[in-house]
């Protein structure tokens, strides 16, 4: 890796079965998590992906085969299976069954992306920023600053942008998965995954 000091991560996936969710569940979500595995807490690269769903009058309606996808130092995933595997999850009052756990391995793609990386609201900050961080890291790579995006988790509102990267080395794709890039990883921003084979790809 670029920095020996980033653990080693990976991705520990969950079957779920549940029905709706609030539409501001992040919060909720991520105590839940800590109540049964309160360690998670104790790595601030812990991140949770944005859980696959659909809104409906009532709020956020999970999908037939959604999980629960947790990116983690490789050190916790046997306590972080063994501890979530089979309990029910009191997010905001709705229970969500969390089923058996497996892990998947962070490849290293050319192109990826996160839905949301936090960061200014105005794009041509956002943008400064982003390189900044990226230089901090000692990669390269070319961005595509997607839409702005606003979140209400329950307790906070989060600001950012969607953003792809591409043309990375393999070892800049690795690391920007590991480390993610802007805040609030706990709530789902900054994660990056692989995208899309895509052409035509512009920098903006």
């Amino acid at each position: 890796m670029t920095n020996k000091n980033l653990p080693d991560m990976i991705d520990l996936v969950f079957d779920l079965k549940g029905g709706t969710l609030p539409a501001a569940y992040r919060s909720a979500l991520w105590n839940a998590l800590l109540r049964l595995v309160p360690q998670l807490a104790e790595e601030k690269l812990v991140g949770v992906l944005p859980l696959r769903s659909t809104i409906n009058s009532q709020g956020m309606l999970l999908a037939k085969r959604a999980k629960l996808v947790m990116r983690i130092p490789e050190k916790f995933a046997d306590s972080s299976a063994s501890g979530l595997s089979g309990q029910q999850l009191d997010v905001a009052g709705s229970a969500i069954h969390v089923g058996s756990a497996k892990t998947r391995p962070i490849q290293p793609y050319p192109t990826i992306h996160a839905q949301l990386v936090t960061g200014s609201s105005d794009e041509v900050l956002f943008t400064e920023d982003i390189r900044k961080q990226m230089e901090k890291f000692g990669v390269t790579g070319k961005m595509i600053c997607g839409k702005r995006l606003s979140i209400n988790d329950g307790q906070k509102t989060i600001d950012g942008y969607s953003l792809v990267l591409h043309d990375l080395k393999p070892d800049a794709s690795l690391h920007l998965q590991f480390a993610g890039l802007g805040e609030d990883r706990q709530y789902g921003c900054g994660i990056f995954v692989p995208y899309k084979v895509i052409t035509g790809l512009s920098e903006d």
